[in-house]
């Protein structure tokens, strides 16, 4: 990891899958760059210098995406109510369906630290109770077939499908309408017929979606995996 003028902390990965130079940045807004084996650090620390603008204004995007919560406030998700309360310490307690997190102070970054640790672990549980269930019916529904199905928390995207059928689902899904999980488990159990974005995959998922596959697309990336 190197600490760059401007834009903060660097860190260089080498991935032997990698074809390019790949930029991300991570909710704390540091950079981490992926790179092929065959290109040099100096080749890529150059690669994030001439991308010092475009790294500047994703980070001033993720500091807007920046988790905010406030005294009193409550928020429903699927199986729980939970109310975020002041308190002298951080803790979490759990009456029934009542979820209270309890924070010391909600303007620093160790309580809303704590805080989405505790929501990721809430969306976790649920999505483990209720979203291989799903997965099963829609594919009994429309005549798929798929290996076994894991729930993770990459970050990276929705969902996936592997060669051999394997589906991972994003735990972060739980934070979206049933609407938009539906859609997310289509696209996926489309995958394990089609493995490309093709029209024949689009022309399969636009069939069991009402026809909606491109605007249901698009409510998609209106949200961030990062975002609670």
């Amino acid at each position: 990891m190197v600490q760059l003028k401007h834009i903060g902390n660097v860190t260089f990965s080498k991935n032997r899958r990698s074809k390019n130079i790949k930029l991300s940045i991570k909710p704390d807004k540091s950079i981490l760059v992926s790179y092929p084996f065959y290109v040099s650090e100096k080749e890529v620390l150059n690669f994030v210098m001439r991308n010092e603008s475009w790294i500047l204004q994703q980070q001033a995007k993720m500091e807007t995406r920046k988790t905010r919560i406030n005294p009193e406030e409550e928020m429903k998700t699927k199986l729980y109510q939970i109310q975020f309360l002041k308190a002298d310490e951080n803790r979490v307690s759990r009456k029934g369906k009542l979820i209270r997190i309890m924070l010391a102070d909600f303007d620093s970054e160790a309580s809303t630290a704590f805080a989405e640790k505790c929501l990721t672990e809430i969306y976790r549980f649920e999505a483990k109770q209720l979203l291989p269930g799903r997965l099963a019916e829609l594919a009994q529904q429309h005549g798929f077939s798929y290996n076994k199905v894991t729930i993770r928390d990459n970050r990276r995207n929705w969902g996936s499908c592997s060669s051999s059928n394997n589906i991972s689902l994003n735990l972060q899904m739980m934070k979206l309408s049933n609407t938009l999980i539906d859609y997310i488990l289509l696209h996926e159990l489309v995958h394990t017929e089609i493995k490309n974005h093709g029209p024949k995959f689009w022309e399969r998922l636009n069939g069991i979606t009402g026809k909606r596959a491109k605007e249901l697309a698009g409510e998609i990336r209106k949200y961030s995996t990062y975002t609670l």
